[in-house]
């Protein structure tokens, strides 16, 4: 909410300069975001009045105009301006004045200036040049009753600072310039000027028949009738300038009465064309299908669930938040019906976001208005009403006040004790009581406890806390005791064994992947189809319809991320995410980082589709394929040796999937997208992708010293001839089970070869080829042939009793 400082100091003027006044409202928790003043420095500014405007001889467009600022002479100044004329009165910059600052940051200094031939002895200013607004239509045209020679800051009461606070929802009482006056008045304790609102004389019987069919939409109904208004009167120039300074731009003179009124004392009215309004009112929730034209031009559809007031044929606002163009005041109005009602909060709340806009009438009704003072209210708005738009016939009728479900407001009880307790410092029943006296609150007490009722504007005291903390915004924020925490402090030191999930993220990083985040909600089909779990956990309250469930995987999300980047011509991706994934589990109990019946492990996914490499001239392009991304899982998992079997994953093809094992625990999968989910997402490429415990990942060895070996290792190749169902890891297992005296140190397999079967060639033997090295070392000594040998023929036993291998010839 945004107010001018002089129009607060109108109501409540503590002795405290700008900034102190700022400090105290945000430490009351009235946090002042921004001031700002209302105009730039500027000097030798003054009110002045064109006496003569003759045409320039030599150019067109421009004027020499004799103007008066006070002095014994009359200023020659040329102007440009369309709107110079005889008999305004305008800014006038002297010589030697310094305009606001342009655009290189730099003032603009006044001169004599020759301007095509005619000498100029100073500038009339437009808005624009003193960055007033940003009107550059013409000259800024002053009243005529401005004082020639005065300065032109003290004539428009520019030395002012606008105040913009940034209210919470509990602050609805604070939502006008006299709101938040009550609060510096609570909070200084200096005198509150508060408004007085006189009954004016009814001059008419007129009254409009209006029904409240709603009780729980609308708990008090005001109203009068004013004939014979002039709905052409010009707004009073120190209301328009007030509108302004509160972001409001002036409209017309009944509108602006009527805003006017909700930023002085934070109570929206509305005002109708009473000639256009057929019979009388009806305030009731709207019918299925009805539909009302807007003032702000759009129209909308209401349900049960909005409330209108209608007359006999249509409906003609909506209530709490936006007036109806039908029944909307012209420049040919002339007797005017005004509302001002109290509706309750929970029936205004949420109902103008339903139709793509908010106003501040529901901004302030969504959080509460004072139900006692509509009828003061209209008294005011009434009284305005007359003094700027009546004539020598406007009559006023009688206020029409129609009280039918108005809240209760229940005690509440604070006790000093459990006061203290919460805010952390020691503090006297008297010191209690007289913070809330202070806000204006009516209480009675007893030994130990303070009973308050809640006056009819404080929507936000219901609970004993919410008095505490009225007793802690008096006390002040600032003054309350610095108290360091009692608990030990000790470092969570993370083991040598593990690595942060951090680190695990560069590392992947560094493999040529690229991040993701996604959502936890995901489509259910997903679940069925990708993870095969027909019964998902289901949101109460989805924030989309596609995003109705929790995901028991990533893979389904890594598949959504590929499908965005290949519309969008991506020939190569690669991605990753490391997130949560939400699993129903029984034996999960509560706890405070658990929820009982669902267990939420991380997990680390990738998928890489595309290239192998990026492009390149070195070597040939070709598609990545499973043994690229099982070789990425190594890396991670590195020096720690996974094991990959043959498995089979909803998500994956069944001739392409690997369960990863570590240490004999499953960890995860590996593998190809399913033929039928590559169909069915439209790709043209399987992409690869894996999906891995976070927890394994994080883990590693701690690192040993090794001695780097003082005799050269000896290689021997072999080549062995199997059945075409013996699989790498057996090979390996039967190799390092040889018992070869702790000879060997490693053992790589490097070429696979099948030959064709005679004599139909076009037919492959049942049996492969593995071509084998394995490196021989010893700590003691240089190795012998007879010790080469006979640590080969032990691998070579060890395949065949194993294996069923024999040595290739």
């Amino acid at each position: 909410m945004q107010f001018p400082e002089s129009w607060l100091r109108e109501f409540c003027n503590p002795p405290l300069s700008t900034e102190q006044l700022a400090q105290t409202l945000t430490m009351a928790g009235l946090e002042v975001e921004e001031l700002k003043p209302v105009a730039p420095p500027f000097n030798r500014i003054v009110v002045g009045e064109i006496k003569e405007a003759a045409q320039h001889p030599n150019a067109d467009r421009l004027h020499v105009c004799q103007v008066d600022v006070g002095q014994a002479e009359l200023l020659t100044i040329v102007c440009g301006a369309p709107n110079a004329r005889v008999g305004i009165r305008v800014p006038v910059a002297l010589v030697g004045a310094e305009l606001p600052a342009g655009d290189d940051g730099q003032p603009f200094l006044i001169k004599v200036g020759k301007l095509r031939g005619v000498e100029s002895y100073g500038m009339l200013c437009s808005a624009k040049e003193l960055k007033l607004s940003n009107d550059h239509g013409g000259l800024l045209e002053l009243g005529s009753d401005a004082l020639l020679g005065q300065d032109i800051r003290e004539h428009l009461k520019l030395d002012d600072t606008l105040f913009t606070l940034k209210l919470t929802p509990n602050l609805a009482h604070c939502l006008s310039v006299y709101g938040v006056a009550r609060e510096v008045a609570a909070l200084t304790g200096a005198p509150l000027n508060a408004p007085s609102f006189a009954a004016l004389k009814v001059s008419g019987a007129d009254r409009l028949a209006v029904k409240v069919s709603a009780p729980d939409l609308c708990g008090r109904f005001s109203g009068r009738i004013v004939r014979q208004v002039n709905p052409r009167a010009a707004t009073p120039a120190w209301m328009v300038e007030r509108l302004a300074r509160c972001g409001q731009r002036s409209v017309t003179a009944l509108v602006d009465i009527s805003n006017y009124v909700m930023f002085e004392l934070g109570r929206p009215s509305h005002i109708f064309d009473l000639d256009k309004i057929h019979g009388g009112l009806d305030v009731r929730w709207g019918k299925p299908g009805e539909q009302l034209k807007l003032l702000n031009g759009s129209t909308v559809t209401v349900d049960d669930k909005v409330g209108v007031i209608a007359d006999e044929l249509a409906v003609e606002s909506l209530a709490g938040i936006m007036g109806g163009d039908a029944t909307a005041v012209s420049d040919d109005t002339q007797n005017i019906y005004l509302e001002a009602a109290f509706w309750w909060p929970k029936a205004i709340a949420g109902r103008s976001r339903r139709f793509n806009f908010s106003t501040d009438a529901g901004h302030r009704f969504e959080r509460g208005v004072d139900p006692s003072q509509t009828v003061e209210h209209i008294e005011r708005i009434t009284q305005l009403i007359i003094d700027i738009c009546g004539t020598a016939d406007t009559t006023c009728g009688p206020i029409d006040d129609q009280q039918v479900n108005l809240p209760m407001v229940p005690p509440v009880s604070l006790r000093v004790a459990r006061a203290c307790k919460v805010i952390g410092m020691p503090l006297s029943q008297a010191q209690c009581a007289d913070a809330l006296k202070r806000l204006g609150l009516a209480i009675t007490q007893t030994e130990g406890v303070i009973t308050v009722t809640p006056p009819s504007y404080r929507f936000d005291l219901q609970i004993e806390e919410d008095l505490i903390e009225e007793v802690t915004r008096m006390v002040g924020y600032n003054n309350l005791p610095h108290t360091p925490p009692l608990a030990p402090i000790t470092a969570k030191l993370r083991p040598e064994t593990q690595r942060s999930a951090f680190a695990l993220r560069r590392s992947i990083a560094a493999l040529g992947y690229q991040e993701t985040i996604n959502f936890s909600f995901v489509e259910a089909r997903w679940e069925h189809e990708l993870c095969a779990n027909p019964n998902p956990i289901k949101l109460l309250n989805p924030i989309a319809s596609q995003m109705s469930v929790m995901r028991s995987s990533l893979l389904g999300s890594l598949l959504q991320v590929l499908k965005f980047n290949l519309d969008r011509k991506a020939q190569r991706v690669r991605v990753f995410e490391l997130g949560r994934v939400f699993l129903r589990d029984a034996s999960i109990q509560n706890t405070d980082t658990t929820v009982e019946g669902f267990d939420q492990p991380m997990r680390v996914a990738g998928l890489v589709t595309g290239s192998a490499d990026a492009l390149q001239w070195g070597r040939k392009e070709r598609s990545v394929d499973f043994f690229d991304i099982k070789g990425d899982v190594q890396t991670l998992l590195a020096p720690r040796q996974p094991v990959f079997e043959p498995a089979e994953h909803p998500a994956m093809h069944p001739g392409r999937c690997a369960r990863v094992l570590l240490d004999g625990v499953a960890i995860g999968f590996v593998g190809e997208l399913h033929p039928k989910w590559r169909q069915a997402y439209d790709l043209a490429q399987a992409p690869l992708m894996f999906e891995l415990d976070l927890d394994a990942l994080l883990q590693r060895k701690v690192p040993t010293f090794t001695g780097v070996a003082k005799y050269q290792a000896v290689d021997r190749d072999i080549a062995v001839m199997v059945t075409d169902k013996v699989t790498h890891a057996a090979l390996m297992d039967a190799i390092w089970s040889a018992p070869t005296a702790g000879l060997l140190r490693n053992a790589v397999l490097f070429d696979i070869y099948q030959p064709k079967r005679a004599p139909d060639l076009d037919v492959f033997s049942l049996e492969k080829s593995y071509a084998l090295r394995l490196t021989l070392n010893s700590d003691d000594a240089t190795l012998t042939e007879e010790q080469i040998d006979q640590a080969t023929q032990a691998v070579l036993a060890s395949l065949l009793t194993k294996l069923g291998a024999r040595q290739r010839s």
